[in-house]
């Protein structure tokens, strides 16, 4: 029991009424009030009394003698999320991305010529250029970079690839201007964009969007390798799919926290 408890501010209805929503879970979504009292450790009408308020609320819903979770408890997290700035909002999905990979990933916005990194899960020094936040890298070799890149409207997009000087980082680095746009346009219809070797010969990225809540881009997030641990084919197939959830779980808080 809090500290506090013995000063009377210490609400013991509150807290087990956040005692009963945490009973839910990946194990238990639906739990009959029985379930829940011995969950929480109260008595079956005490449970009762908090779920049929919790239901009154839109909090949890009923079918028959089951109750679960509504979508409206997500509410309750977003107030929490509006506090945060974008490295801190995104870390808890870069963190399980990194995890389901098992490589590094990277969030970054757009402030041209460069990309400017915002967050980083590192998994092993896989580049020889320490990146960390704030660190910046040409935009035209990197993935991130030709996903920002791509949401540019055509007009700021011609003028950066009429300006922008690029040097040939490795032996596979698209330096001419055509070949660069033929990429940006790629990546722009496809969604995400593959950077091969380009920056540093032994590395693979791809990169995928992040939306603010009225629909821009703001940012990329991806996903680098080594090139010995996974080829390009393996990037798009097996990595993909995860970075493009968590580029949407991260879009989806930004949505609902409505002011970036």
């Amino acid at each position: 029991m809090p500290g506090d408890a013995s000063t009377g501010t210490f609400l013991q209805g509150l807290e087990r009424g956040l005692a009963v929503i945490r009973a839910f879970s990946t194990e238990a979504p639906s739990l009959t009030l029985s379930e829940v009292a011995r969950a929480v450790g109260i008595t079956p009408a005490t449970a009762r009394r908090i779920l049929l308020t919790l239901e009154e609320l839109g909090y949890v819903r009923s079918d028959n003698r089951r109750f679960s979770l509504t979508p409206r408890v997500l509410a309750l997290g977003w107030a929490y999320l509006s506090s945060l700035d974008l490295g801190e909002l995104a870390g808890p999905f870069m963190e399980e991305l990194s995890a389901k990979t098992r490589e590094s990933c990277s969030i970054a916005t757009l402030d041209l010529p460069d990309i400017v990194y915002v967050a980083r899960v590192p998994t092993s020094r896989i580049m020889t250029v320490a990146l960390g936040v704030g660190a910046r890298l040409p935009a035209y070799p990197t993935s991130m970079g030709r996903v920002l890149l791509a949401a540019l409207p055509d007009e700021d997009l011609t003028a950066y690839l009429q300006t922008v000087q690029a040097e040939p980082l490795t032996d596979r680095t698209l330096t001419a201007p055509d070949d660069l746009r033929a990429s940006i346009t790629q990546a722009r219809a496809d969604g995400y964009a593959l950077v091969d070797q380009e920056l540093e010969l032994g590395l693979r990225s791809i990169a995928a969007p992040i939306h603010n809540s009225r629909g821009r881009v703001i940012a990329a997030l991806n996903v680098s390798a080594h090139a010995s641990r996974s080829t390009a084919t393996s990037l798009c197939e097996e990595f993909l799919p995860h970075l493009q959830q968590a580029a949407t779980q991260i879009t989806t808080a930004l949505t609902h926290r409505g002011n970036f």
